[in-house]
C-alpha cells in the first residue's frame, strides 16, 4: 500500500472544521483571543495590563495600545537575554530573524513552543489537508518533499537558545517522522551559504523522487535552475516525473509564474500560496481556481485590521475581523501565542470574500510609491507588470522601483530596475504598456499622469543577469526567507542596485 494511502486518513477531518471559518468566524476569534489572555494574565505584560481582569474584545482593545516592534523591542530583547514569562509564559529559545526597521538592521521575532505548534506547525499540516481534499488523486507522500530552509546562529551565546530565518526554526524542531519524507538532510538545509547549500540540495534531491516543493519562489528557482544544470535536462519534469506541487509563500508567485510554467509541463502541476510569516501563519489557498487565501481562524493569531489611510495617525481605526469589508485595503495587527501583542506587522491586504475571510496580499505599510499623491501599491504593480509582460511576452524575474524626484530637466517619475528571464523585443514598448496599466488599475496614478503635468512616463532600467543577487548578497541577505523590496517611496534601494550594474 502506498504511503499516500496509509496517511490520507488522517488528514481526512480538518477541512471540515476549516469550512466553519464561513459560519462561525466571530465565535473562533473570540475563543483565540480569550485563550491567549488566560494563557498570558501571568506575565509581566499581562499584569501590566490586567489581562485576568478583560472578559471581551472590547476590553482588551480599550486597555491595551496598538505596538510596533520599537515599543516591543525592549522586552523581546529581555526575553533574547533569558528572562522568562515577559510577553508570554516561561522562556522563549527561539527568535526569527526579519528584515529590519528604520533603527535597526534586523528585527527578532519570538517564536514560543505554543506558537510553532498552534500556528506554524498547524498551518503546514492545514496545507496539507485541504491539498489532499482538493486532489484526492494524489501521491504526495509516495516521495520527497524538497524543503527549503535558511539558517541559524547562537543567541547571545544562551544554551539552546538560537536566531535565524523562520525555515530554518521549523526545519530544526520538525517532528522527526516528518524527516522520512522529506529532502535535504538538516545539516544541509540549514547551511548559512546559500550558493554552497544550493549546489548541495540540488545534486542530492537530483537521485530522489521529488513529489512536493516548498520555497520562497526566488530561492526554488535557483535550486531548480542547478537541477537542470547538473542533469543536462531542459525541464524539470523529466528529472522528477511525479513531481505535482509547489507550497509557496513569502515573495508575489506572480512574477516567477511564467518562469515555473517554462520548466515545469506536467499538466498534473499544481500551486498552492501559504502566507507564513516570521510573526505567524496567517493564510492558505483553498481553492485552486481562486487566488485568494482563506484567512486560518482558530491558529493562536487573533486578527485586527486598520484601514490603510488611516495607518500612521495617531489615533486610527482598528476594527476586529467581523467588522472588515470587502474590497477594501487594510494593515494587519495580530495578537499572539509568541508573546506580539496588538502588534502591526507591516503587511497589507484587501478582502475579497467575508464569507469566509478570504484575501490577497495587496503590500506592506512601508513599500509603496506615493511621492506626488500617487499612491502605487505592491499589488497595482504585480498587476501592471503581468499585462505588460502578457503584452509583450516578457517575463520578470525580479524587481525594484522608486521615484525620480526631479531630474536634470525638471521632470518627475516613476523608475524602475527590472531582471528579466526573457527580456521584451522593445524596452520602451514594455514600459508604454506598464505605465498604461498602471493608469488603468490606479485612478490616482492616473490623475498624476495626466497629460504628463505630475509625472511624466516611467522609466525602465533592464539589469543585468544576477544583479538583485548581487545585491542581496552585498547586503549579507543572500537565501533564506531574505526578499527585494519592490516599492521604496525614496531612493535609498534603487541607488544601491544601481550602483552594482
Amino acid at each position: 500500500m502506498r504511503l499516500t494511502t496509509l496517511l490520507r486518513p488522517a488528514f481526512r477531518g480538518r477541512p471540515k472544521a476549516i469550512d466553519r471559518f464561513a459560519t462561525d468566524a466571530e465565535q473562533i476569534q473570540r475563543r483565540v483571543l480569550a485563550r491567549l489572555l488566560r494563557r498570558a494574565a501571568r506575565t509581566e505584560w499581562g499584569q501590566r495590563f490586567d489581562y485576568a481582569a478583560l472578559s471581551d474584545y472590547e476590553a482588551f482593545a480599550a486597555r491595551v495600545p496598538l505596538n510596533t516592534y520599537e515599543e516591543l523591542k525592549a522586552d523581546i530583547d529581555r526575553m533574547r537575554h533569558g528572562e522568562r514569562d515577559v510577553l508570554w509564559p516561561g522562556r522563549v529559545r527561539w527568535y526569527a530573524k526579519s528584515s529590519g526597521t528604520t533603527n535597526d538592521k534586523s528585527k527578532f521575532i519570538p517564536v514560543s513552543a505554543d506558537g510553532l505548534r498552534d500556528t506554524h506547525y498547524a498551518g503546514g499540516t492545514d496545507a496539507v489537508a485541504l491539498y489532499l481534499r482538493n486532489y484526492p488523486d494524489s501521491r504526495l507522500f509516495d516521495g520527497r518533499a524538497l524543503i527549503l530552509g535558511g539558517s541559524h546562529a547562537p543567541n547571545y551565546n544562551l544554551p539552546h537558545s538560537l536566531v535565524g530565518d523562520l525555515s530554518a526554526i521549523l526545519i530544526e524542531n520538525i517532528n522527526p517522522l516528518v524527516n522520512l519524507v522529506r529532502t535535504p538532510p538538516k545539516q544541509i538545509a540549514l547551511l548559512a551559504d546559500f550558493e554552497e547549500k544550493r549546489d548541495r540540495i540540488a545534486e542530492i534531491a537530483l537521485r530522489q523522487n521529488v513529489t512536493n516543493l516548498s520555497g520562497v519562489p526566488s530561492w526554488m528557482m535557483a535550486v531548480i535552475n542547478r537541477v537542470l544544470e547538473i542533469s543536462g535536462k531542459s525541464y524539470l519534469d523529466e528529472v522528477w516525473p511525479n513531481l505535482e506541487v509547489f507550497f509557496h509563500g513569502g515573495v508575489a508567485f506572480t512574477p516567477y509564474r511564467e518562469q515555473y510554467h517554462r520548466l515545469i509541463r506536467s499538466p498534473r502541476m499544481r500551486y498552492m500560496e501559504t502566507y507564513n510569516a516570521s510573526e505567524g501563519f496567517f493564510g492558505l489557498q483553498n481553492d485552486p481556481a481562486d487566488p485568494a487565501m482563506l484567512l486560518m481562524l482558530d491558529y493562536g493569531v487573533f486578527y485586527e485590521f486598520i484601514p490603510l489611510e488611516e495607518v500612521g495617525k495617531a489615533d486610527p481605526t482598528v476594527l476586529p475581523l467581523w467588522a472588515v469589508e470587502a474590497g477594501r485595503n487594510y494593515a494587519i495587527v495580530i495578537s499572539t501565542s509568541c508573546g506580539l501583542w496588538r502588534y502591526q506587522i507591516g503587511d497589507t491586504v484587501r478582502f475579497t470574500s467575508v464569507r469566509p475571510y478570504k484575501f490577497i496580499i495587496s503590500g506592506r505599510t512601508k513599500s509603496f510609491i506615493n511621492a506626488f499623491g500617487e499612491e502605487l501599491i505592491v499589488d497595482n504593480a504585480e498587476q501592471g507588470l503581468q499585462r505588460a509582460c502578457s503584452l509583450t511576452g516578457a517575463v520578470v524575474s525580479e524587481y525594484t522601483a522608486a521615484p525620480v524626484f526631479m531630474d536634470d530637466h525638471g521632470r518627475c517619475r516613476h523608475q524602475w530596475v527590472i531582471e528579466f528571464e526573457k527580456e521584451p523585443a522593445d524596452i520602451a514598448a514594455f514600459a508604454r504598456e506598464l505605465d498604461q496599466a498602471l493608469q488603468e488599475i490606479n485612478s490616482d496614478y492616473e490623475a498624476k499622469r495626466y497629460k504628463d503635468l505630475t509625472l511624466q512616463p516611467l522609466e525602465v532600467i533592464p539589469a543585468r543577469r544576477g544583479l538583485f543577487n548581487d545585491w542581496l548578497k552585498s547586503r549579507g541577505k543572500l537565501g533564506g526567507q531574505h526578499k527585494v523590496p519592490r516599492l521604496a517611496n525614496n531612493r535609498d534601494i534603487i541607488d544601491q542596485v544601481l550602483a552594482l550594474r
